[in-house]
């Protein structure tokens, strides 16, 4: 067969006018500006982090156990804010990943067309919704529904946070793993249809595997989102920098605590001065989270990679 075709520059190539080549050049500083304005904010956080670093050891700053940047004896260990963060981000994973794909599955395989356009936007609707409002809404009803069935919760504490972290990144999961889902080609599932199995064996024993990467990217964007949120732990969860001790579950669930985001901006809002070490330690927690949302970033592409399928 030939190949002309597939070489064949229908662009219009070199010949292009002098118009459609202004649209590119536009488009390009676009993207341009997108990467330097990112490249700007980690160069800025890489600055003062390093000059943080030289008043307070990296050994001191992650290994330490006490984060008291303002309070004497002034104590810089960032472990607490990441056992913090770890804590909402695992226990929002375990409502909203579950539910997530659930509500993927049925609205791929199982909901009719009608059902699936307008449930879906329904879902995706609570993306929407500011951060600040869920914040309010654990603090004002999730709490207190937890104290009355017999939860020992304190008004800040990191069961309703996470509950309602969980709740916020349930569309990100359920969205992009139906998308995942319904990029499945019917061929498949008539297969598994014609061998006898049933709806829930060709959705779980056939769909779902075929869309596993693309339903592990979801997770993975969607504890990006969960480590990152702020306005919900700074409302809900309080900012009480505590250390995670595994004998002291499940009361450290009804207890306040504080995340990394929620330290930052504390600190952004204190009486804190500029150029103090903790000022600077504000910018060190923040190259921390961006490191750890890019390593996770990294490793939902290569598993994106890995597993993903071709079909044709």
């Amino acid at each position: 067969m030939s190949t002309e075709t597939d070489t064949l520059d229908l662009a219009g190539g070199a010949d292009r006018s002098l118009k459609e080549r202004t649209i590119e050049g536009l488009l390009l500083l676009c993207t341009a500006l997108s990467v330097f304005v990112t490249g700007a904010i980690v160069f800025t956080l890489a600055v003062d982090a390093i000059d943080f670093f030289t008043e307070v050891s990296p050994a001191a700053f992650f290994l330490g156990s006490d984060w008291t940047p303002a309070i004497e004896p002034l104590s810089f260990g960032v472990l607490p804010l990441v056992s913090g963060t770890l804590l909402v981000t695992v226990l929002s994973a375990l409502i909203a990943l579950p539910t997530g794909v659930g509500a993927a599955i049925y609205l791929s395989e199982y909901a009719s067309s009608g059902v699936r356009s307008a449930i879906k936007p329904a879902l995706e609707v609570l993306a929407g919704i500011p951060t600040v409002v869920y914040g309010y809404f654990a603090l004002a009803y999730i709490t207190p529904a937890l104290g009355a069935i017999g939860l020992p919760v304190s008004t800040f504490n990191v069961l309703s946070a996470s509950i309602m972290v969980g709740v916020m990144i349930i569309p990100m999961v359920s969205s992009l793993s139906e998308d995942a889902m319904s990029a499945v080609p019917d061929e498949l599932r008539n297969a598994g249809y014609g061998l006898g199995a049933t709806k829930f064996e060709v959705s779980t024993g056939i769909v779902v595997p075929a869309a596993i990467s693309g339903i592990f990217s979801s997770f993975i964007l969607a504890l990006s989102r969960a480590i990152g949120e702020t306005m919900i732990v700074t409302v809900a969860m309080g900012q009480t920098p505590r250390m995670i001790d595994l004998a002291s579950f499940p009361d450290a669930l009804f207890r306040s605590g504080q995340t990394m985001t929620s330290a930052m901006v504390e600190l952004g809002t204190s009486d804190v001065s500029g150029g103090t070490t903790a000022y600077r330690s504000l910018f060190a927690i923040g190259l921390t989270l961006f490191a750890i949302t890019f390593a996770m970033n990294l490793a939902a592409n290569v598993v994106a990679a890995r597993y993903q399928e071709e079909y044709r």
